[in-house]
């Protein structure tokens, strides 16, 4: 079996996208009750500062902060993977290898991960995150977009409701 090297830095802010496993699938978005649920359950348990966030259809990325001392977000994942495939029926495609395994084909195996270097690594996560839908062709607007932080940055002034307006560019509030 591969052994991953992963930072492993305590209280460390990180990037991370998820994927499903079938890439066509729209689980996500058609059960966000469950995956949000599966957020609160893992944060109740292990809480984590959620600093941005986007649901796609088949996949998520997230910018997420560790409390001070504490570097298992394997644990979080793995918790919130478990806890929305929990949730859903049961009937998704299946390799041998995950069936002699007992575990569901929903999710990719792995996720990626990017330990953020400084506040112009987050800024740029924060928009990559949030113009997501857009690149994806999704929507033409970020605010357009439901399942997103995007909303949250507008409402505490963080970001204008025009940003990523659809001819690509990107601003600030404030700058």
């Amino acid at each position: 079996m591969t052994t991953y090297r992963r930072d492993r830095t305590p209280g460390a802010t990180w990037f991370f996208t998820l994927a499903l496993h079938d890439r066509r699938s729209r689980l996500l978005v058609e059960h966000i009750g469950p995956l949000r649920e599966a957020f609160r359950y893992v944060a109740e348990r292990h809480p984590w500062a959620i600093d941005a966030i986007v649901i796609l259809p088949n996949h998520l990325h997230a910018l997420c902060t560790l409390p001070e001392g504490d570097n298992d977000y394997a644990l979080r994942w793995r918790l919130m993977k478990a806890h929305f495939s929990r949730a859903l029926p049961r009937g998704e495609a299946r390799s041998p290898s995950r069936a002699s395994k007992g575990e569901r084909g929903i999710w990719q195996r792995r996720y990626w991960e990017h330990r953020i270097r400084d506040e112009q690594d987050f800024s740029r996560h924060v928009d990559y995150i949030h113009f997501n839908p857009c690149k994806h062709g999704h929507v033409q607007r970020a605010v357009d977009w439901p399942w997103s932080s995007f909303h949250r940055y507008v409402r505490d002034g963080v970001l204008p409701v025009d940003w990523a307006g659809g001819n690509g560019e990107v601003e600030r509030a404030g700058e």
